[in-house]
Parts: C-alpha cells; sequence; structure tokens
C-alpha cells in the first residue's frame, strides 16, 4: 500500500527545476528531499501538497489521504494569531471546538505555556516554527510536508523535533528538507536528490546515499569516457578505411567506413555525461596573516544582555592563530553577546592592560552576524562590493562568481534570498581579509554545498574563528577548541572541554 505515487513528475518555473521524477512513499516513510538552494525542493513540497501544478507527469494519492504542509516561513495572515488561536484554526471544521486538541499538539512539541498567548509575530523564529508544526499535527495528517523544519531551532529544540518525529503515528509518512546534515542522518530512512534530469533515489539515510550517488555518478563519469574512447576509436577506423577505400576504389571498403562511422555516432549520441550540479556560487574566503601569540584574551569577563544584565563569566581563556573555537550552549545564554563583545574590544582597540577583553593590536577582524545586520538592506550588492573591488567589471564578475547574477547585482539586498545574503555576507568577509572570524551562524540559509564549501574554506585559510552554530555535522568539521557555557553560580561560566559530544547529547540532539 502506497500513500503517495509520483510518476514522471517535471517542473518547470523560469528553468527546469527537476523532471523524470518517480517515487512511491509508504506509510512509516521518512523521505529526505536534497538538492542546493533554488532548485525546486519547496517547489515540489507546494506540488505534493497541490498548492501548485506539475508541468508534467503525475501524482496519485491514496483515497482520504490528509496532507498538512510546514512552510519555511509564517504566513503574514497568522502573525496577528497567538499560538492558541493559530492551532485552533487550523483545526477541521468538525473538531472545531475540540480545543483540547489544540492544547495537546502544543504540548507535544513543548511550545512554552508563556508563550502560547503572544502573538506570533512577538515570538523567536524558533517559537513560529513550533507553532507552525503544531499547526500541521492538530490535523493528524497522514502525510507531513517538512520545508526546512530545523530553521531557527537550537540543539535542544532540534532534539525534540527528532524526538517528536519519532513519536509520530506509524502509518504517518513525512518527506521534508534539510541542510542540516545530522539531522538528516537522525530522522530520514530515504533520499532523494533533486536534479534537472533524472532524480536518483536511495533507501539509505543522507551520509550513506550521499556516498552511493558520489559512486554512482563515478561510474557515471567512467561510462561516459569509455564510451567517447569507442566512439573515437571507431572514427579513426573508419578514416583509415577510407582513405584506403578512395585510392583502391573499393565499393566494400566505402560500405565498411559508413558502418563504423554509423556505430561511432550511434555511440554518441547515446552517451550521456555524468551529472555536474550546477554550484549556487563559489564560497572562497581569503585571511591574512596574524603574528600575535594571543589573538584574544579574557580575563574573566562578564558578558551582559542588551539591558544590562549579566549573562556569564568567561574564566580565563585565549584565542591564538589557527584557534577555530566552537562556542557552545543554549539560545539566550548569552553566545551571541560573547562574540559582540569580542568584536565591541577589537574595534575599540583599548590598550588598558587590565580590560577583561583584550585584542592583539594585529587583529583585523571579519563578522558574520546571524541576523546579516551587516548587510544594509536598502545597498544593492554592487554597491556593497564596487567599493573594494578595483573597477565595475570585477565587482560585477566577483559577484556573479558568489552565485548573484547580473539581474540580481543592482537590487537592494532585500529582495535577495535568504542563501543569496548569506553567500554575499561571505563574499565581503573574503574582500576584507580578516585574521579572526566572528561567526555567528554562518550555516542558517546555507545549502549542504555551500556548507561544505565553507567548512573547506575555514579549515585551508587556517585563520583564527571563534563562532557559534547548531549545525552538528559543521561544528564537528571546522571546530578545534570548545568552549561550553555551564551553569555554575552566581553566573554561568565558560568552559574549555575537549569535544562537543557530550554537549550533544545532553542537549537531546545526539547523532
Amino acid at each position: 500500500m502506497s500513500l503517495l505515487a509520483v510518476k514522471d513528475l517535471a517542473l518547470t518555473l523560469g528553468q527546469p527545476l527537476f523532471s523524470d521524477l518517480s517515487f512511491t512513499l509508504a506509510p512509516g516513510d521518512r523521505l529526505g528531499l536534497i538538492a542546493a538552494n533554488g532548485r525546486g525542493k519547496s517547489s515540489l513540497l507546494a506540488c505534493l501538497a497541490g498548492r501548485i501544478a506539475p508541468s508534467a507527469g503525475q501524482i496519485t494519492r491514496a483515497r482520504g489521504l490528509t496532507v498538512a504542509l510546514v512552510p519555511q516561513e509564517l504566513p503574514a495572515a497568522l502573525l496577528p494569531l497567538t499560538p492558541r488561536q493559530a492551532v485552533a484554526a487550523a483545526l477541521p471544521p468538525d473538531q472545531a471546538e475540540d480545543l483540547w486538541r489544540a492544547e495537546i499538539a502544543l504540548d507535544d512539541l513543548a511550545l512554552a505555556e508563556d508563550l502560547r498567548d503572544r502573538p506570533l509575530q512577538a515570538l523567536s523564529g524558533g517559537g513560529q516554527r513550533l507553532a507552525l508544526l503544531a499547526c500541521a499535527a492538530v490535523v493528524e495528517p497522514d502525510l507531513y510536508l517538512l520545508d526546512e523544519p530545523t530553521n531557527h531551532l537550537d540543539l535542544a529544540r532540534i532534539g525534540q523535533l527528532q524526538r517528536w518525529l519519532a513519536a509520530l503515528p506509524r502509518g504517518a509518512a513525512a518527506i521534508l528538507t534539510s541542510h542540516d546534515r545530522a539531522f538528516l542522518d537522525a530522522v530520514t530512512t530515504r533520499s532523494l536528490f533533486l536534479r534537472p534530469g533524472a532524480c536518483p533515489h536511495f533507501a539509505l539515510p543522507y551520509s550513506r546515499a550521499r556516498a552511493a550517488l558520489d559512486q554512482a555518478d563515478q561510474a557515471e563519469a567512467r561510462r561516459f569516457d569509455q564510451d567517447l574512447a569507442r566512439a573515437g576509436q571507431l572514427r579513426r577506423q573508419a578514416a583509415k578505411l577510407k582513405n584506403i577505400g578512395i585510392n583502391s576504389g573499393s565499393d566494400l571498403l566505402t560500405l565498411k567506413t559508413r558502418q563504423l562511422t554509423e556505430r561511432a555516432e550511434k555511440i554518441e549520441a547515446s552517451a550521456r555525461p555524468a551529472h555536474r550540479a550546477r554550484s549556487a556560487g563559489a564560497i572562497r574566503l581569503d585571511a591574512s596573516e596574524a603574528r600575535a601569540r594571543a589573538l584574544v584574551t579574557l580575563e574573566d569577563a562578564v558578558i551582559r544582555a542588551p539591558d544590562g544584565r549579566a549573562l556569564l563569566r568567561s574564566g580565563r581563556l585565549w584565542i591564538a592563530p589557527g584557534d577555530r573555537v566552537v562556542v557552545l550552549g543554549a539560545n539566550g545564554a548569552g553566545k551571541s553577546r560573547l562574540l559582540q563583545a569580542v568584536a565591541a574590544a577589537a574595534l575599540t582597540a583599548a590598550a588598558d592592560p587590565a580590560a577583561p577583553i583584550r585584542t592583539a593590536a594585529a587583529v583585523q577582524l571579519g563578522i558574520f552576524d546571524q541576523m546579516l545586520d551587516q548587510l544594509r538592506p536598502a545597498e544593492t550588492p554592487f554597491a556593497l562590493v564596487s567599493g573594494r573591488a578595483r573597477d565595475d567589471a570585477l565587482a560585477r564578475s566577483t559577484l556573479a562568481g558568489a552565485g548573484i547574477a547580473p539581474d540580481w547585482q543592482t537590487r537592494p539586498v532585500a529582495a535577495l534570498s535568504g542563501g543569496q545574503k548569506a553567500r554575499l555576507a561571505l563574499l565581503l568577509l573574503r574582500l576584507a581579509r580578516p585574521n579572526l572570524f566572528l561567526l555567528d551562524e554562518p550555516t542558517t540559509h546555507l545549502d549542504i554545498e555551500g556548507q561544505e564549501a565553507l567548512e573547506a574554506e575555514l579549515l585551508a585559510q587556517g585563520a583564527a574563528c571563534l563562532l557559534v552554530s547548531h549545525d552538528r555535522a559543521f561544528v564537528r568539521a571546522v571546530g578545534n577548541r570548545f568552549w561550553q557555557i555551564r551553569p555554575a553560580r552566581p553566573l554561568p561560566v565558560l568552559d574549555e572541554v575537549e569535544a562537543p559530544d557530550a554537549y550533544f547529547a545532553a542537549m537531546g540532539a545526539p547523532d
């Protein structure tokens, strides 16, 4: 029995997003959709939910199938509603009076009681995400379509989401998109890679499916090279026989030449090159050399909230050239404020040897803010980059290489997608050539390709960085030192730990 059957599905929205897509979904399946930004994941979910029509192909749903789509962004109509009101409004008409169902849905997702009567527009992105999931759950659907469900969630909430998915009724299925590789490995049983041509599918979670896909692509590349080599050999034989036939006047050799040429043409026509993913834009970092034993020194600094409330104390810590320090802690614990305090110390260049946070005179900062506040919304990408490039042509080509197409370069930054904004912010970091990166959730809007490129650049450059991330795969790949915010009296304290795994497990989000 299948809940959903997709056959030869194709979708073109300005450009081909995917084609020849066929798969079936059985009760209990957890299918991960994997593709770079802008390659059709959200559009496919909209097709499966009946929101948009495909360009070709068929979608067959089981009789009476109930589908719930959880979008990436909170719909504008829900902004003034409270979570209780939004979830109650999602109840089927015949259950509209059963408000207890809404409470159960909110309880299952552990949305705090004191948040349930606040307008959704006043909640954090994580609170809004939980409310949207509750709106879907209250319908008790047979199929969940989850678009980037981990966005804005900290590790504790990601762990809660993993447990919530595991506890769904046995017959319920889920199709989800995510750029969180550890999350995909933890919750999916199948993986589907969206491509403009054939879309490979594996009955494996992400990492194992990715390895199988790489092997298949390599085998396809070898077959293509062998086919072209065979066709070339046939053409050389045909050319040789043609010369002999012309000199001898042999009709048999002329016929044989034509047959060899036709065989070569047939092989060439049927040969298919291996898939090459169209990049969403290159991510590169250029770091300058830091000539200092300690770039940052913390001497029991007190980190405060914007209202002056003390959040944590640092203890005695330092960052040396080549250190890639990951700060571990729950949302609201003070991680972002720590990065801001280090930035403030570097920008004021205070020489007071008694200051609780000191930076070396050689420090050149590169700051990536999780809200992307370093990008002025009304500015254009071209204006942001042109002042740092030698000429306009170089600015345009640099932006294009980072994934900002020419027709987007003169539009306001506010019009860009989250992925484009993140790549633009990383491009500005590269042009600044810092020797100390302060990175606050740099992977939030990056697809898997972008995350892997950023990891490779940070490792290759050997630059120092202080970073905050809830992406377990990124933390493990990049970090070589780890500072954890631990409970203590009178203030939580920042302690160095050997590895992040115990923290991940304590937060309920082990791999």
